[in-house]
């Protein structure tokens, strides 16, 4: 922004040298002018990171598992999809289980990835795009909470859980490791918190963040398919219906809300650097000799 004026004092013209004002990000709303990103610290961020999902682990875990209604939300949310002509979540699951080598891929993809791919971005949101670290990290970490609501408020038994359901638990036949969700680490971890699905939630985000502000075309489309990849692999497995993947768009949808508000604009639209503020010197004056 450039601002210059003329004025006339004791017969002589003041010319004001133009004073240039750079580094107004945020310009959506009173919040995004006052909070504009500041440039991350790393020890801060691991720590955040590690307390935040600590935390999360905790309270979702607290939530009482209230099984009874877990298992009539399911037999509603099973009925639901019938009626909408979408609960084919049982075949997608057996033609998946039927598949030795596949199935075994896919229990460790939805143990694993979860985590590897979410803390990759962040890091690569760290190091390459730090203006816009700050915005996406808030809107993670909003996605996340809100989902905490759900588990309170509609406890959901997964599919694997259901009474008569019929379906596998791949985890248990097929005797692979890491899940939370089955085997011997199912007491560490509530097993009636299937709505919102944050798998869907965390790898929309991933998906998004990449397709959005990487440069390279192929990895742009691994951005979008990655999401796509995880939604059948929580069927398959047999820990979320469709209807919980919606849950976690609308949970993904609140977070950007939320550091909308707070920026001023999305994560993707604010620089991809800090701006440096640095005070601006005082508007100087050349003086014209009047004529």
């Amino acid at each position: 922004m450039s601002d210059s004026t003329v004025t006339q004092s004791e017969g002589r013209e003041e010319v004001a040298v133009p004073r240039i004002v750079t580094g107004e990000v945020g310009r959506g709303g009173p919040l995004g002018r006052l909070r504009r990103p500041r440039r991350p610290r790393l020890w801060f961020e691991i720590l955040l990171i590690a307390v935040s999902y600590w935390t999360y682990s905790l309270i979702r875990n607290a939530v009482p598992e209230q099984k009874a209604k877990a298992l009539r939300n399911a037999d509603w949310i099973w009925d639901a999809e019938h009626h909408l002509g979408i609960a084919v979540e049982r075949s997608v699951n057996h033609a998946a289980d039927s598949v030795s080598w596949l199935i075994i891929g896919i229990n460790y993809y939805y143990a694993t990835l979860h985590f590897v791919i979410t803390l990759g971005v962040l890091v690569w949101l760290y190091r390459w795009h730090p203006g816009r670290y700050a915005a996406a990290r808030l809107t993670l970490f909003a996605t996340t909470g809100v989902a905490l609501l759900g588990y309170y408020l509609f406890p959901l038994a997964p599919p694997r859980l259901m009474r008569g359901g019929h379906f596998v638990d791949t985890v248990m036949v097929h005797h692979t490791w890491g899940s939370m969700a089955s085997g011997d680490l199912k007491h560490m971890s509530n097993q009636y918190a299937a709505m919102p699905s944050m798998h869907i939630g965390w790898s929309l985000w991933c998906g998004l963040t990449v397709f959005a502000l990487a440069s390279v075309p192929w990895v742009r489309v691994l951005g979008l398919l990655y999401p796509a990849a995880t939604l059948l692999v929580i069927v398959s497995t047999a820990n979320h219906f469709w209807l919980d993947a919606v849950g976690g768009v609308l949970c993904l949808s609140f977070g950007f809300s939320v550091s909308r508000v707070w920026f001023g604009a999305l994560p993707y639209a604010l620089p991809r650097v800090v701006p440096v503020r640095t005070a601006g010197p005082e508007p100087a004056t050349a003086h014209v000799p009047s004529p």
